[in-house]
């Protein structure tokens, strides 16, 4: 089983040397395009970060300056929150007036609803997760009418954008089912970098890392069958819902909001990782577990086990149950648990930014050709 990451650029394809990125800066998106631009500016494409959501914090300055990165902030809300709309359209004029002013060749959306605005250059869009398909995984339905404008714009994105490229099959098809057709879809599976976890000397320690309030990451599952396993279970994420409330788990031990480099220390200890999740289009935590050489149980989704097939253990999400089973059958199983450790690892490594990066070179060559043989040229510094 092979990651799906595209073919190299075709021949005679010209790649784009500068791009536009956009990233939020409250989600595994930022890590996706930290590693992902180093590895676009080894093949000689120029990445301008433009960042949504929030300010960025310490520990990202400090990334952006170790990885000689070219960012531009804002604070603007983004699309999946409530009432975002008037941010999004100055955000949509933000970023129209920077891609002139950074003379891009083609512009990268790590969301949906600017793909529909006048760029004049080839333009991807990139379906990480969305709010319809988080809805029917969570809450087992449609959101309710005040997220009717959410889907028009998320549809309307989709149809404009030259490339929809999403990190799973499992992604995709939620977004065809959900939005519209999309002849020109892709996937492209995310890479993580090697060196942001790295195996240590393991415990008897059971590791989870999400928001604990998130229903999709589905903690309260762990925590509820926590009591029947033989090992400690720590959980480390933010406990405090965006309204105010604390989620205080009974029977696990909850060690906060960590740094990467925190996290990856904790998941070198860690004999297994556990993510219950019931939604997850990709998940990089897990990536970075296995990397660390942790044995994986996870949510048994269609997203997760396209990416990690027979490299993991799976149980129902909301059997609290049989995750406790599955945890202390490999806390006594040494061996088996040594497998699944191995398998995930391996698997891992060949999730990497280097072969993420083919794809996406191979998708830009194409987009370009594209206009190129339509004799729409891409505007390059607002040129008509």
């Amino acid at each position: 089983m092979s990651p799906e990451a595209g073919a190299s650029a075709a021949p005679g394809a010209e790649l784009p040397r500068r791009v536009l990125m956009t990233a939020d800066t409250i989600g595994g998106v930022w890590t996706y395009a930290l590693d992902l631009a180093p590895a676009l500016a080894r093949r000689g494409v120029e990445v301008l970060l433009a960042t949504m959501g929030a300010p960025l914090d310490r520990a990202q300055r400090g990334q952006v300056r170790r990885l000689g990165l070219e960012v531009r902030e804002s604070r603007y809300r983004l699309e999946w929150m409530p009432g975002a709309w008037s941010d999004v359209d100055r955000a949509g004029e933000w970023l129209l007036a920077l891609a002139d002013e950074a003379e891009v060749d083609l512009v990268h959306l790590n969301g949906y609803a600017h793909a529909s605005l006048p760029w004049r250059r080839p333009v991807v869009v990139v379906g990480h997760s969305c709010v319809w398909s988080w809805w029917r995984a969570v809450q087992g339905g449609t959101p309710p009418g005040e997220w009717r404008a959410y889907r028009e714009r998320v549809e309307g994105g989709l149809a404009a954008a030259d490339r929809v490229i999403a990190p799973t099959r499992a992604m995709l098809r939620e977004l065809e089912e959900i939005y519209t057709p999309l002849p020109h879809g892709m996937v492209i599976w995310n890479g993580r970098d090697p060196a942001a976890a790295r195996p240590g000397v393991k415990e008897p320690l059971v590791l989870a890392a999400g928001r604990l309030w998130d229903e999709a990451k589905n903690l309260a599952a762990l925590d509820r069958a926590a009591p029947r396993v033989p090992w400690p279970v720590r959980v480390a994420g933010d406990a405090r819902h965006p309204d105010g409330r604390e989620i205080a788990p009974r029977h696990v031990e909850v060690l906060g909001r960590l740094s990467p480099a925190e996290l990856a220390g904790w998941m070198s200890r860690a004999a297994l990782f556990a993510a219950p999740a019931r939604y997850e289009p990709f998940g990089l935590t897990a990536v970075e577990a296995a990397l660390a050489g942790c044995a994986l149980v996870l949510g048994d989704i269609a997203s997760l086990r396209e990416v990690w097939g027979e490299a993991a253990c799976f149980v129902p999400p909301d059997d609290p149950d049989a995750l406790a089973g599955a945890l202390t059958r490999l806390a006594g199983d040494p061996e088996r648990r040594g497998q699944l450790a191995c398998a995930a690892r391996l698997r891992a490594l060949a999730l990497d930014p280097e072969r993420m990066a083919d794809g996406y070179t191979a998708a830009y060559g194409e987009v370009a050709a594209e206009r190129a043989a339509t004799g729409v040229i891409p505007a390059v510094g607002g040129a008509a």
